[in-house]
């Protein structure tokens, strides 16, 4: 097995500070009412930047489980029994059915989302989605893990449609959406050789869709690549059976 095979995939920020902060509310060292330190504090100890820190609070404001108060700070929040449910978006998947229901959910939402940022997107915004792009793709050239870089390319598409309901909506149910080094490294399974590369080729016709302001394409190929990847998991579920099989047997 390559060194890449084996390292341990990076969790994303966003989701390791949310981990962090969700730990301190179910833990009781943060209690309903507490105020969170401020945002250069949360900088400062975290070691992440302020992107990460926003979106962290907003994930954690959508699960309810904080309520931000302008000009004063982010306070806990009451749970909710509604929040409950919510709070399952926060788990990592435990398995690959799971993955796969997440990833029916995002096509619910993230074809449409591709499709309002090749109408909304500023030439900013589609410069943050190119350098996610060349991001991934820096990772895949060098054999290392892209999990990271693929989840940063659909937040900055969630970012150009200019609905912040849509980035919420990626990062509350970031630590399902792309597990896959993690399922294969539990299920003992070496990694598809050219995964990344088909993924190389579904982002690039994404955001040449987006680029050439082409909502009805951008659709098309955001569609294409959630369903690619709801077929790959369904594939990586029968390898998995497969040498679960064979273990047995032995």
């Amino acid at each position: 097995m390559s060194t890449a095979t084996t390292k341990k995939p990076r969790e994303n920020l966003t989701q390791k500070v949310i981990g962090q902060i969700k730990s301190q509310i179910d833990s009781g060292v943060l209690k309903v009412g507490d105020k969170l330190p401020t945002e250069q504090k949360l900088i400062v100890q975290l070691g992440v930047s302020r992107t990460v820190i926003r979106e962290a609070i907003a994930s954690l404001k959508a699960a309810g489980l904080v309520q931000p108060k302008h000009g004063v700070g982010v306070f806990v929040t009451e749970p909710q029994r509604s929040t409950q449910k919510l709070n399952l978006l926060l788990q990592n998947s435990k398995t690959i059915s799971d993955t796969i229901e997440a990833l029916e959910l995002r096509l619910a939402v993230e074809v449409e989302s591709a499709g309002l940022a090749a109408i909304r997107c500023s030439p900013a915004q589609e410069a943050e989605i190119f350098d996610c792009y060349y991001a991934f793709k820096d990772k895949k050239n060098a054999h290392e893990h892209t999990e990271t870089e693929d989840f940063d390319f659909h937040v900055a598409i969630a970012k150009a449609t200019n609905n912040q309901h849509y980035v919420d909506f990626l990062t509350l149910l970031g630590n399902k959406i792309i597990p896959r080094a993690r399922i294969q490294a539990e299920a003992g399974i070496e990694p598809v050789a050219d995964i990344d590369e088909r993924l190389d080729d579904e982002h690039q016709a994404i955001i040449e869709a987006i680029a050439d302001r082409d909502p009805e394409r951008a659709r098309i190929a955001m569609r294409n690549h959630l369903s690619g990847g709801a077929k790959r998991y369904k594939a990586l579920a029968r390898l998995i059976q497969r040498a679960q099989m064979v273990q047995n047997n032995q």
